[in-house]
């Protein structure tokens, strides 16, 4: 049954090529069941339509999981959270139609939750108690941004990409170095055996606390299709090298400016979200950088740093709880503004 103590929020994730679904009870999650989509590899990236097929079957499945794990029936659930935006419009379609549905059969509210805002509450899963404000470095394969947390429903973008975001840097060089996709993963892999130090590739000079990669990407490009035309084996030979100068190269443009943004802003409780900030070389240079810096840094575990749905329901447990409310009108949107 229902009670004023308890709050339960299911949360639903299905922006690109995950189906999550998550139980949340007071702000501690229960549940966390996420259903992957192998068949994107053999095509090189997502496929959008294919994504969408893939998110409707298995939205029942997921929620079923998540569910009967967290021990809990549909009908003790308080609201239902699901992504809004941003994403790919048709999965996003899925999980909205979903959310609305249930929510409406169960005469419960309904809860937008913005994807990124998501991320960045994910590090208050496992460290509820977090001191505010904190700077949060959000990285994944669509966006690369410094943002200050004020409170849990109150967040300042202070720097952004202007063009390319990390997560697609990593991706791009993977293709470049001939790695299957998600190549991002496997130059982290590669890079462990490698020295970051054995080729050079310029950083961008942009001012203020933006980022900028797409030049990082063209200079890897012109480089090695001038390493390939004196030596046809050069990438093959010299493949965990590679891999640890373009993580390096990566990894100290987001590091500058996140020390930069912590100098500018005297906030030395750091943290770090999205798909990218489970690379294990930014994780660590992080941690080393927090040392030296005498910041107090959190990093979310793996699992919260993809996209999952635990982070969508920690989202709208608080949006539940400051009394915010999706009308049953609301629909997906593939880019929204914070």
């Amino acid at each position: 049954m229902k009670t004023n103590k308890d709050v339960f929020i299911l949360g639903i994730e299905s922006s690109c090529d995950e189906t999550a679904a998550s139980i949340c009870l007071n702000g501690k999650i229960l549940s966390n069941i996420i259903a992957s989509q192998a068949i994107h590899q053999q095509y090189g990236g997502v496929v959008p339509e294919l994504a969408s097929r893939a998110h409707m079957q298995n939205i029942v499945p997921v929620v079923d999981r998540a569910l009967e794990e967290a021990n809990i029936t549909c009908s003790q659930l308080n609201g239902i959270a699901f992504t809004q935006s941003p994403g790919l419009i048709g999965a996003l379609l899925v999980g909205t139609g979903f959310a609305k549905s249930m929510a409406l059969s169960l005469n419960i509210p309904l809860i937008g939750v913005h994807h990124m805002q998501a991320h960045i509450l994910s590090n208050l899963i496992e460290n509820p108690e977090m001191k505010l404000p904190f700077l949060c470095l959000t990285v994944s394969g669509g966006h690369t941004q410094i943002v200050v947390c004020h409170s849990p429903l109150k967040m300042e973008v202070i720097g952004e990409t202007i063009d390319d975001a990390a997560g697609e840097a990593f991706d791009k060089s993977a293709k470049l170095l001939g790695l299957p996709y998600p190549g991002g993963p496997l130059i982290d892999r590669y890079a462990k055996n490698g020295n970051p130090k054995a080729f050079d590739f310029p950083e961008p000079q942009i001012e203020g606390l933006n980022f900028s990669f797409s030049g990082v990407k063209t200079s890897i490009l012109y480089f090695l299709q001038k390493k390939l035309k004196e030596d046809s084996t050069f990438i093959e030979r010299n493949l965990d090298d590679l891999c640890a100068s373009i993580q390096g190269c990566i990894v100290g443009i987001l590091l500058k400016k996140l020390k930069k943004a912590s100098l500018e802003t005297g906030i030395r409780n750091i943290c770090m979200a999205g798909g990218v900030s489970a690379n294990s070389g930014l994780r660590n240079a992080l941690l080393e950088l927090g040392n030296k810096q005498h910041w107090k840094v959190h990093i979310p575990s793996f699992e919260y740093c993809t996209d999952n749905a635990a982070m969508i329901a920690i989202t709208g447990y608080h949006k539940y709880m400051a009394g915010y409310r999706s009308d049953l009108s609301v629909t997906a949107s593939a880019r929204a503004e914070w």
